[in-house]
């Protein structure tokens, strides 16, 4: 076997050669390890100033060397030479950890993921000369909130003296009895199984961060995970290396491993370096707000379009990242953050991705040109257009389904449509009994700091917006956070290089909604329309509105 697996980046040829001369050892079946291969391991992971990690099979071969860290360099599940959720695996892992003085909660977590016959860690000295300090020997016990046994400190002679299949055969009975099965912690459903972390920092009201707390519950719900538990902690500022303070990361760490998640969310944007840290103190994949919007966006995109699109906002977000995270981009499974241009395509040279970034970019620049040209051509027909804008989930696409008779795809959840679609809608003026017609454009849903790879990406998708006579602004009234959502449209909006002139807010949902509520809506903005689409209320008031609205456009731009 001369694979390395891991993150051999920057390691010299002669220091490759001797990992892969190790592979070429073969251990006692009786024994855990000799002490030679001990010294040679830590020698070399000492020399080359990164954790090593050795898989053995029960005949005493060695399947798998690896850079990095247990969690690191994991053995996917098919590959392992035993299957049965009631036996281990049949392979045990030989560590070493250049920091701390006892295996980390990581380690541990991925000795049970893979079912290890067990799982030896070895501390070298501190003389940086490569000598085994001492060794620990951890293994699988039938207890689900600590499922494993971690011995105290042992030396290299104590260690080699253990009998490995009497300690195998009394492990495995010991789980037999207590009918333990190690696939509780393996993740059974297609689902991600999620634990939110939220930082609430000193510029956020408890309001703020309560309600982009619940919208990114709803995020990672549009995205097809469950949130099993949320971790909150309050801090001046993000720590700059694992944005939560240590102890926080500890917690959020026994936390996962005690409800089986597989995914670590954060509410902010964190750094490929911040990322990267707790992923080895966590031993789980751990992402951030801007991911799962990507991936939603990813799993949402039909057209041809909205897939270049997202390809391209993925790869422009992933770019800076491979560096940051090495060879944690090889995840195992799917889920949400794997989705869209695959692994494959994250894992070849910067260069090549660079490239397939410019061919997007090429190719989202003649899909501008394209819209363009049926903009002009609508344009030419003399029809008046209005773009529907909002936060996600204001219901647009309702109302763009009721006043016109589409059928374009509506649900009741986060970034439901991507595409803009333009529908004709036919209205008659009360006061005239004229019948006129306007171009009303459906387009993708906002949301608080949308992040700036999906702005650029979908740029193309946004000039609907700037070139539309004028715009009505859908806001979900029954929302808790209805006034936030309008600033944060708004400010989107600022961001873009020209807007119409005139726009119109219309608060959806007041059957939704209390007195109150709707009072303070309209003391608040006496201008605006107050509809319900799927109850079909006021729609003819709007109706007339929006007449109102294209002629005001059509006197000032004469």
């Amino acid at each position: 076997m001369e694979t390395i697996y891991g993150n051999i980046k920057g390691l010299k040829s002669s220091q490759i050669k001797q990992i892969q001369q190790l592979c070429e050892e073969r251990q006692p079946s009786d024994r855990l390890l000799v002490p030679e291969f001990a010294q040679q391991l830590v020698a070399i992971s000492t020399e080359i100033d990164r954790p090593l990690c050795a898989y053995i099979n029960r005949r005493g071969e060695i399947v798998r060397i690896g850079v990095g860290t247990p969690q690191e360099t994991q053995i996917y599940p098919q590959d392992m030479p035993r299957h049965s959720a009631k036996r281990l695996s049949g392979i045990r892992c030989i560590a070493t950890q250049l920091k701390g003085d006892s295996p980390d909660l990581a380690a541990l977590m991925a000795m049970v993921r893979q079912r290890l016959d067990a799982l030896v860690v070895l501390i070298p000295t501190s003389n940086g000369h490569g000598d085994v300090k001492e060794a620990y020997l951890a293994h699988l016990v039938p207890d689900l909130d600590t499922p494993w046994l971690v011995s105290p400190p042992l030396s290299l002679d104590d260690l080699i003296e253990e009998d490995f299949d009497d300690l195998v055969e009394e492990w495995e009975a010991e789980l037999q009895a207590a009918e333990f099965e190690t696939d509780q912690f393996q993740d059974r459903t297609k689902s991600d199984r999620v634990v939110l972390v939220g930082l609430m920092t000193e510029d956020m009201t408890d309001r703020q961060f309560q309600d982009r707390l619940d919208e990114l519950v709803r995020l990672v719900e549009s995205a097809g995970g469950e949130v099993v538990e949320i971790v909150r902690q309050k801090r001046s500022h993000p720590h700059p290396q694992t944005v939560v303070g240590q102890g926080k990361v500890e917690e959020i760490a026994q936390l996962a491993h005690q409800v089986r998640a597989n995914l670590i969310v954060f509410n902010r944007d964190i750094s490929p370096s911040q990322a990267r840290n707790l992923e080895d103190l966590i031993g789980i994949r751990v992402i951030d707000r801007t991911e799962i919007i990507l991936d939603i966006f990813a799993q949402r995109a039909q057209s041809q379009a909205g897939k270049l699109q997202v390809e391209l906002a993925q790869l422009e977000y992933m770019l800076p990242r491979l560096r940051g995270r090495g060879q944690a981009m090889s995840r195992l499974g799917a889920g949400i953050g794997t989705r869209g241009p695959g692994e494959t395509k994250l894992e070849t040279e910067r260069r090549a991705i660079q490239r397939r970034i410019s061919q997007l970019q090429q190719e989202v620049n003649q899909l501008q040109a394209h819209r363009a040209r049926l903009r002009q051509q609508r344009q030419q027909q003399e029809i008046p257009s209005i773009a529907l804008v909002g936060y996600t989930n204001a219901g647009k696409s309702t109302l763009l389904n009721v006043l016109t008779n589409a059928e374009v795809y509506t649900a009741d959840r986060l970034f439901a449509t991507l595409d803009p679609t333009t529908r004709k809608v036919v209205i008659v003026d009360q006061k005239t009994q004229e019948r006129r017609s306007i171009l009303l454009t459906d387009t993708v849903g906002f949301i608080h700091e949308l992040p700036p790879p999906l702005m650029d990406a979908f740029r193309a998708t946004l000039e609907e917006v700037t070139e539309a006579d004028a715009l009505l602004h859908v806001v979900d009234l029954s929302h808790p956070a209805w006034a936030s959502h309008i600033s944060s449209v708004e400010e989107v909006l600022r961001e873009m290089p020209a807007l119409p002139g005139k726009s119109l807010i219309a608060f959806n949902k007041i059957d939704r909604v209390d007195r109150e509520t709707l009072a303070l809506a309209q003391q608040q903005y006496p201008e605006a329309a107050f509809i319900s689409a799927t109850e079909r209320l006021r729609l003819e008031n709007l109706r007339q509105r929006l007449l109102q609205l294209i002629d005001i456009h059509a006197v000032s731009r004469h």
